[in-house]
């Protein structure tokens, strides 16, 4: 009987420091919780927003506070009081309203702390000095009047009173990047953009936007005059010949259209991959060397022929019925058979390769947005990466993709649109509305 109590009272004592070990462990704990911030935060501007993950996988999570101190006044601006238990991991979304609170341009102090439920009342503070920014930068333009083609190219420079993370020109839904144009103590940008086409048929508003490492964002419009300009109508036809000899050569597209016939394939590839190549074509363009690597008056194909003008409205017929239309982005030279395609200014081979109705082509990067185009090429003697000089062969002319005979498709590019490149022809509209605007000799 007594062995018998005395073996009762050890497993009583067992299970009662046992359960003291677990209370304690639980109760009072002394891990202390986690904060995890969604970015750095070192900037604050007039509205900024960030996530805060707090997290304690034991006792669970009591209280969460944010506040920010300027002048020695403190501003709370999130709390949270857990009365539950469970709470062991929360998120919370942080909107700093610079008015609300009061704040101005200088530092500040940001306090982040959260407590646990254990007994200890364990507490985790973040506390990082940071800077208050939220006076938008000042946009000065240097070019009050701007007279733009519709299809063409317009150049604007401008000065800003800070360094900015973004900045640009919206053309209506499009927006084209700005550029660093020139050391100075004043920072300076140029911004290459492009006008549509069909000027006529919708409002055309363009203004110049610019936004600080605070996140602060000015807004201003661009003057302009927009001339006026006729596109032509060209006529397409089509017969069974061309499709016979071009179609096969889409191999790779037919495939996904197995009961088309020549015909109903030519369509599907003059518009829907016509649009797919055009997507291609916007994305290899989207990564430009941020310096300016052309030089004057861009050169055209020697001794060729015009045969296709930039902005013509295509309809093409099969039979005297009409079965597709399109625009053509770019203007088609005919030379002698196989010629000799050069540079037309220096930059980088930005791509080299085949481009579904385009063909084989090369893409040349000239720097702050623009890009030269070449298509329907033969043969293609450049590389991807490689720099090279005006005048340089890059390849020779050819029917490759889309094409009825041998000729150049030349292109032009700004950001990531197609304009006309007549213009960059012309040396003398390269020294009016380009090079005078970046205050460069002609």
């Amino acid at each position: 009987m007594r062995k018998k109590l005395n073996l009762l009272f050890l497993i009583s004592f067992v299970v009662l420091v046992m359960l003291g070990i677990m209370f304690w462990i639980v109760f009072y704990e002394g891990e202390k919780p986690v904060i995890t911030l969604s970015k750095d935060i070192q900037i604050i501007g007039r509205n900024s927003a960030f996530d805060i993950t707090c997290s304690d996988m034991k006792s669970g999570l009591r209280h969460i506070s944010v506040a920010i101190t300027q002048d020695g006044t403190e501003r709370v601006i999130h709390a949270d009081d857990f009365t539950t238990k469970g709470h062991h991991r929360e998120t919370v979304s942080v909107l700093i309203d610079y008015k609300a609170l009061r704040l101005h341009d200088g530092t500040a102090l940001l306090q982040i702390a959260v407590t646990d439920r254990s007994f200890r009342e364990n507490r985790t503070v973040i506390s990082r000095q940071v800077q208050v920014d939220v006076t938008p930068p000042v946009i000065s333009l240097l070019n009050p009047s701007n007279y733009i083609n519709p299809g063409g190219t317009c150049v604007i420079t401008f000065t800003l009173s800070e360094p900015v993370r973004r900045a640009g020109v919206s053309v209506n839904d499009e927006f084209f990047t700005a550029y660093p144009a020139a050391p100075s103590k004043t920072p300076r940008f140029v911004c290459y953009f492009a006008a549509p086409l069909d000027t006529k048929e919708q409002a055309v508003a363009i203004g110049l936007t610019a936004e600080d490492v605070a996140g602060n964002t000015s807004r201003r419009t661009v003057p302009f005059h927009m001339r006026h300009k006729t596109f032509r109508s060209d006529t397409m036809r089509i017969g069974d010949r061309f499709l016979e000899n071009k179609i096969p050569e889409f191999s790779n597209i037919t495939e996904r259209l197995p009961d088309a016939t020549p015909l109903e394939a030519f369509i599907y590839i003059n518009e829907q991959l016509r649009a797919e190549n055009i997507s291609r074509i916007d994305k290899l363009c989207s990564n430009p060397s941020e310096s300016r690597l052309w030089d004057g008056t861009f050169l055209r194909l020697n001794n060729a022929a015009t045969m296709a003008y930039f902005g013509d409205k295509r309809t093409y017929y099969y039979h005297d019925e009409v079965i597709s239309k399109s625009i053509h982005m770019g203007v088609d030279l005919a030379s002698i058979k196989n010629a000799i395609v050069e540079a037309s200014n220096s930059g980088i081979i930005t791509f080299t390769g085949y481009i579904g109705i385009f063909g084989n082509t090369v893409i040349i990067d000239h720097g702050q947005g623009l890009f030269s185009f070449y298509a329907h090429l033969s043969t293609v003697t450049v590389d991807e990466g490689q720099q090279v000089k005006k005048g340089a062969a890059i390849g020779r002319t050819g029917m490759s993709g889309l094409a009825g005979g041998d000729h150049l498709h030349f292109g032009i590019l700004v950001g990531h649109k197609f304009v006309n490149p007549k213009e960059w022809w012309d040396p003398h509209w390269i020294r009016d509305n380009v090079e005078s605007k970046l205050d460069l000799p002609s």
